[in-house]
């Protein structure tokens, strides 16, 4: 079954549970994928389905810390509510050990030696940990390494 055809049921059978919070968000992700499909005009495959969840997961990250920040702890539970129902769709996310490991294969198979070789291991590790990994910790990490 397609990610797509899966939230769909899912969403239906929030209705059916009568758990508004999770319908909820379940339609804001459905919501964003319909508008990125009429906004490209094309239909979203599950890779491009993963890309807009990923990117909502990550808004409501950023969300949560200004809403902490403003003092909001009633804002900061329901993004987190959120997140937890989003992250359910996302594949299982790569350990710290794994995404060491992961960075060293793409070190070594790149020869990359200095800061200037990011670029080179970043594309090597991004296809391996799309959607499994936080990007910009995985920037961090290969930026250390480098440097």
């Amino acid at each position: 079954m397609a990610l797509r055809e899966r939230i769909t049921e899912d969403m239906k059978s929030a209705m059916r549970a009568g758990e508004k919070e999770r319908l909820a968000t379940i339609r804001l992700a459905l919501a964003a994928i319909k508008q990125r499909e009429v906004d490209e005009r094309i239909t979203l495959d599950d890779t491009q389905v993963l890309s807009v969840l990923e990117k909502m997961v990550k808004q409501r990250r950023e969300a949560i810390t200004q809403f902490a920040s403003g003092g909001r702890a009633d804002l900061v539970a329901k993004e987190t509510a959120e997140i937890a129902v989003l992250q359910g769709y996302l594949p299982e996310q790569m350990s710290a050990a794994e995404l060491d490991t992961l960075i060293s294969e793409a070190i070594t198979a790149t020869g990359a030696a200095s800061i200037k070789d990011m670029g080179k291991v970043m594309a090597a590790v991004k296809p391996k940990a799309q959607g499994r990994a936080d990007m910009g910790a995985v920037s961090a990490r290969i930026k250390a390494k480098l440097g």
